[in-house]
């Protein structure tokens, strides 16, 4: 889908808002609070970024961007290149992050950059007129993102954590305290904070049903101990094999089988196939425990094998 940028809002130090819309006025692709959008670079790149503005606004997609020194390069290429007036090639929305259809209160956290999707939340949920919390987490106030927009829209229900201001500390104990069954937590940011986030929640007693969560990065994962293993492609009988040092996905390439991917780092599903022999070892960040469990998909871009052999549905 082509889009033009209308506008570009520096929110903070290093966050930027890119507002966009059809060629020709046009609504968009219809999107619910939590999705995201394939953007591509005319670098090659393709990266996600989730939508922050109001699911009602059918005619505009807002993405927040934060340009980060440890940028695979789609950042940097966004913040140093694009341009209000420019054409830019988009997927329509996809959706790994929606509000639960049962929830009668959430309270939402977001840390940094990861307040996009809970911006979005936050305007569906109020819209629907369901009771919320926002907790916004920060290291000072010139690392908030969509700030004025924050504090006009949600006075009764926003929260800010700053690192340097020590009385805004968050109580985690109190904020998850008596959690009910039809209350839910959505939470999205660095990972280290997600982590301490639904650490916290599971201390206090939440069920993993009612905890949500959006990854932008995934978690290092130590990989000294890889082996090598095959995989055989079921229509043709062909097996390939990959090394200790090397992902299926560019195993697969090597031999000249593509695949649709988009992330590579198991966090938006696009290069999932269906396993028909052996045992993945997952590494991605989009299968559910339950879906992992079942060894019926497999990430290529950042999984492997337990077994010698992977047969998958290609």
């Amino acid at each position: 889908m082509d889009v033009i940028i209308r506008n570009i809002t520096q929110h903070c130090d290093n966050i930027s808002a890119y507002e966009l819309v059809h060629q020709d006025g046009l609504e968009l692709a219809k999107f619910s609070a939590g999705a995201h959008i394939d953007v591509k670079l005319a670098n090659g790149l393709i990266r996600q970024y989730s939508i922050a503005n109001c699911s009602s606004e059918q005619n505009r997609y807002v993405i927040g961007v934060l340009k980060d020194e440890n940028s695979r390069g789609g950042s940097h290429y966004i913040h140093e290149n694009f341009k209000i007036g420019d054409h830019i090639e988009i997927s329509e929305p996809r959706n790994l992050f929606p509000i639960h259809p049962e929830t009668q209160k959430a309270i939402l956290f977001a840390g940094g950059i990861g307040i996009t999707p809970i911006y979005a939340m936050a305007q569906e949920l109020l819209a629907q007129d369901i009771e919320f919390e926002l907790h916004y987490f920060a290291r000072s106030q010139n690392a908030l993102a969509f700030k004025n927009d924050l504090d006009a829209k949600f006075k009764n229900q926003l929260h800010f954590h700053l690192d340097e201001q020590t009385e805004s500390k968050a109580d985690m104990q109190d904020i998850l305290k008596n959690p009910h069954n039809n209350t839910h937590l959505y939470v999205c940011g660095p990972n280290g904070f997600m982590n301490y986030v639904i650490q916290s929640a599971v201390e206090s007693q939440w069920h993993s049903t009612q905890i949500h969560q959006e990854h932008f990065v995934a978690e290092q994962i130590d990989s000294s101990e890889d082996k090598a293993f095959s995989i055989e492609i079921k229509s043709t009988g062909q097996k390939i094999q990959v090394e200790a040092n090397q992902t299926a996905l560019s195993a697969l390439e090597t031999n000249g089988i593509s695949i649709p991917v988009s992330c590579e780092q198991g966090i938006c599903g696009t290069c999932l196939t269906s396993v028909l022999s052996g045992e993945p070892d997952h590494r991605d960040l989009f299968l559910t425990e339950e879906e992992q469990a079942e060894n019926k998909l497999f990430a290529p871009c950042c999984s492997r094998s337990k077994s010698e052999i992977l047969v998958l549905d290609l």
